[in-house]
């Protein structure tokens, strides 16, 4: 069968071909397997967001008549991305019968042995401490090969251009490198990245299947929080999970940054920022100085908690406007106290290490909060606008405390990382990496040049979302992104990946394609953009193998079925979540058939908890909500038989009774994903706690409380972090968890 994504008149051939050469998929398989085509203004609004002129037939004609030439335009392309041990051969344009030459200039590291012919030679560069100093340093120059490839030359923009093809050794070693070409006194220089072929998990958790807690942090509340699961609370929680459940890890939504000022954003996968964090999950009391303040600056910090302390232990929706002003107010006084010569020091390598993009996050945050809700100015635009360096450096103290803010953020998340290692966790902190960011924050502003405008990202109709899904967030403009050598992505990837041992990465798929929605257009009215999913996870493997970090995809949704292949091939976990696995037959598929590459899961934060799903909670908080698309009695009917055939394949194997109870059904599901051969198997704390609502409900805004509901029991009575270990639902899953396979 096959349908529309949109309404309109046929796609034209010239339009579909244009289209093709921009990686704009005209058609895709729903998650029904029906193909759905994409209409003709779809395809052009989409066009336009890449920046390629489509809204005529004739700016078709002249965008596809570009298009044809682009690569010969160039001398070298914009990227070259490789992978360990493979040769790879790159064209160079040159003046039609001119001489060129070509070579590699090796990513000032440590490598191993000098590759064959390449020649060591010296410049002076800065080197990276706190005083920005200069320094003579070695570099490696690797010259190239020319291959011998004949292709014609061709005339473009009235210029003959001729095409020599240079061939890279396989025997670079990882790392960022620069390639260069020269000819008839014309000089070009682009990024090659070595990049490993697969990822290896470490031997001591491929050895054995490992299990951990999957939490939103800032539900999981100690009498000590401020209102909101926090830093010092993950640090503990991981502490408490090793050593009192012999867990290997704690998941933890994405802790990207939210706005400065208040109101804030609640959803944890629509931040302000990706590369920083949100300064919310800041212990007060943990910072050094704080221990050392005055008795009067002391009470200043008490009386900003008083007030949102109590709210830890409230079941209503979680304040976060009212931690963050208290919390602000707080580290606000601790930022004045003076800091020793080390701590100074630590600090200002940290702002130095993170460089321009931490500047520009602060530089946002500062202006952000100076502007007090107003509409930013065309000089303010962006971080090169000619506005922006007379009010930094008009606010610079703000900007200082706002790079402050994300050391500390740094150092405490450092701390609970190591408190999970300490305690024996095999991975201790498994962060998380959302999809995008808001088109209102830091990265948007600072990233506004490989940004795509005038679109928002999102997912096509699915039997969970059936009207579709926009998440609002721009996405990567490619062609943009790869002309500046993914510089942008390297540094987002390298300040996540730091202080954990595992980063799940929200909709991987996304690094493949993504569903573009043009602006006002319904979110089932988008089309598939492809990506260079080579390029974009090769990257990802490189900068995960240096910080020692395994990584898991989200690859769920609608997807082409070699993608998984690909992922496993790279080294790259996926995910399993059990109420989602089928087989042919519609039957939940038996533990045996399970990918070992992967974290396997019974539910996701998308859904209500496990109790309150299998008890059709979901379809009557949809149809509350409006959300159906189909009759709730159906809906109803199909949720039910869903429930009887997870009993029959449990009771089938022994893990359950043919009417098992609401914690025996649970407690049956993880026995379950124990059995299958998933190298990872994550235990959503809201199952062991027996919670019963949804933290998120897609396609909801203000309808429903999404992101805010804390951590709570079956009765609905808050479960703090002091509590959580002596919960005898939750001691029960545990030893569940921790039985040793019979065999």
């Amino acid at each position: 069968m096959t349908g529309s994504t949109g309404d309109g008149p046929p796609v034209p051939p010239e339009l579909a071909e244009l289209a093709a050469a921009h990686g704009v998929q005209r058609e895709y398989t729903d998650h029904d397997g029906r193909v759905q085509h994409v209409s003709a203004s779809t395809i052009v609004a989409v066009l336009e967001a890449l920046d390629v002129p489509a809204s005529t037939p004739a700016a078709v004609a002249s965008s596809l008549e570009r298009s044809r030439d682009d690569e010969w335009r160039a001398m070298l392309p914009p990227t070259v991305v490789t992978r360990e041990g493979a040769e790879v051969q790159v064209p160079v344009h040159v003046a039609d019968g001119a001489e060129v030459t070509a070579w590699v200039e090796l990513e000032l590291s440590e490598t191993p042995a000098m590759p064959t012919g390449a020649t060591p030679w010296r410049v002076t560069a800065p080197q990276a401490t706190a005083t920005g100093s200069f320094a003579t340093v070695q570099r490696t120059r690797v010259p190239l090969r020319q291959a011998d490839v004949n292709t014609s030359p061709r005339t473009v923009d009235s210029r003959k251009v001729g095409r020599a093809t240079f061939t890279v050794p396989g025997n670079l070693p990882l790392g960022w490198h620069t390639l260069h070409a020269e000819s008839g006194g014309h000089t070009a220089q682009a990024s090659l990245v070595v990049t490993p072929q697969r990822l290896e998990l470490r031997k001591k958790v491929a050895r054995k299947q490992a299990w951990g807690f999957m939490v939103q942090l800032y539900s999981v509340r100690s009498r000590d929080s401020w209102g909101i699961g926090d830093l010092a609370d993950l640090g503990d929680l991981a502490w408490q999970t090793a050593h009192n459940a012999g867990a290997d890890f704690v998941g933890v939504n994405p802790l990207h940054a939210t706005e400065p000022v208040t109101p804030l954003t609640p959803s944890p996968y629509l931040p302000t920022s990706r590369r920083f964090m949100s300064p919310l999950y800041i212990r007060v009391e943990d910072i050094r100085e704080t221990a050392y303040l005055s008795a009067a600056d002391r009470s200043l910090v008490e009386w900003a908690a008083e007030p949102v302390r109590e709210l830890s232990e409230d079941s209503g929706p979680i304040d976060r406007d009212a931690v963050w002003e208290a919390k602000k107010a707080a580290l606000e006084v601790v930022y004045t106290a003076p800091r020793s010569a080390a701590r100074q020091t630590a600090f200002d390598e940290y702002v130095l290490a993170q460089g321009k993009g931490l500047i520009d996050f602060a530089t946002w945050c500062a202006i952000t909060e100076h502007l007090d809700g107003r509409d930013w100015p065309a000089e303010l635009s962006d971080p090169g606008a000619s506005g922006v360096t007379t009010l930094r450096n008009a606010l610079s103290e703000r900007v200082q405390f706002y790079c402050w803010l994300q050391w500390v953020a740094d150092e405490q998340l450092r701390a609970a990382h190591r408190a999970g290692l300490d305690a024996g966790m095999r991975l201790g902190v498994l962060k998380d990496l959302a999809v995008g960011a808001s088109p209102h924050g830091a990265d948007a502003w600072a990233d506004s040049g490989v940004l795509a405008r005038g679109v928002s990202v999102g997912a096509p109709p699915d039997m969970y979302n059936q009207q579709g899904q926009n998440w609002t967030q721009p996405p990567w403009h490619p062609r943009a992104l790869a002309k500046v050598g993914y510089a942008p992505y390297r540094e987002l990837l390298r300040t996540t990946l730091r202080h954990c041992g595992a980063l799940r990465i929200d909709h991987v798929l996304g690094l493949f394609r993504l569903w573009w929605i043009p602006g006002g257009a319904r979110a089932s009215a988008g089309a598939y953009v492809t990506y260079d999913h080579e390029a974009l996870i090769g990257i990802l493997c490189l900068e995960a193998h240096r910080a020692g970090v395994a990584i898991v995809g989200e690859d769920l949704g609608t997807f082409e079925p070699w993608i998984r292949d690909y992922l496993a091939e790279r080294g790259i976990l996926g995910t399993s979540v059990l109420l989602f696995e089928r087989d042919a037959n519609g039957a939940p598929l038996e533990p045996e058939a399970y990918r070992s590459a992967a974290l396997a899961t019974v539910t996701t934060h998308d859904l209500p908890p496990t109790a309150g799903y299998l008890a059709g909670e979901h379809v009557d908080l949809r149809e509350r909500l409006g959300l159906l698309t189909e009759e709730a009695t159906i809906l109803r009917a199909r949720a039910r038989a869903e429930r009887d055939s997870l009993v029959e394949a449990l009771s089938r194997r022994g893990l359950t009774t043919f009417d098992p109870s609401e914690r025996e059904l649970v407690e049956g599901l993880h026995r379950y994903l124990k059995d299958t051969p998933s190298a990872l198997v994550g235990v959503y704390l809201t199952d062991a706690v027996g919670e019963r609502r949804a933290q998120n409900q897609p396609g909801t805004d203000t309808e429903y409380p999404n992101w805010k509901v804390p951590l709570a029991d079956s009765a609905g009575t808050v479960v703090l972090l002091e509590d959580l270990f002596s919960n005898a639902r939750l001691r029960s899953l545990v030893t569940v968890m921790n039985e040793e396979d019979p065999a």
